[in-house]
């Protein structure tokens, strides 16, 4: 049961972190230019480095919280429940991803401002969006994988292998030689 709570509760901390990371994605990310036109909105440049930008930032604010839960998970699962705190933190991962993706589209609070286009052509900053969705991964994989590499230099750390002849006398007791040659 212990178990079950500790995966429940850390999927819903970070689906709550990921609601928090959507505005957070929103306000970083820029908005790429779109020009209207008689059959819609279309974009003006699709070249341009907006779309890129903003599946830098979701890697880099999803990434950081990747990093900052995974520490967190370790440190809180001490007492001796680490598998339910990992599988929570993958699940919770992806969870504040798509939540992170959700929010940030629908809040819509980034940069409003865009280059002036021309005579009788009006540009609007377009929605946000993930062109790259590779990025969605970079929380769950991150967390999961500072939780594996803490636990590996902790469990190095007291591993009895560290010392040299895994902590045993090569030699054997003392008692067992004849020193004096009978």
């Amino acid at each position: 049961m212990r178990h079950a709570r500790d995966f429940a509760v850390t999927v819903l901390v970070l689906g709550l972190l990921g609601g928090a990371a959507g505005v957070l994605w929103s306000l970083l990310a820029p908005r790429p230019p779109y020009v209207m036109t008689k059959q819609g909105p279309l974009l003006a440049d699709p070249s341009t480095q907006a779309l890129i930008a903003a599946d830098g930032w979701f890697a880099v604010v999803t990434g950081v919280l990747g990093l900052v839960c995974g520490a967190a998970g370790y440190i809180l699962s001490r007492r001796g429940r680490p598998l339910a705190v990992v599988l929570g933190l993958a699940a919770g991962g992806l969870l504040g991803g798509y939540l992170t993706l959700v929010v940030g589209q629908a809040v819509n609070l980034g940069a409003r401002s865009v280059t002036a286009a021309g005579p009788g052509m009006t540009l609007i900053p377009g929605p946000l969006e993930l062109t790259a969705w590779g990025v969605m991964c970079a929380w769950p994989l991150l967390a999961v994988g500072l939780f594996f590499a803490l636990e590996g230099v902790a469990g190095y750390r007291d591993s009895p292998l560290r010392r040299p002849f895994g902590g045993q006398d090569p030699y054997g007791p003392l008692s067992a030689y004849d020193i004096s040659g009978k």
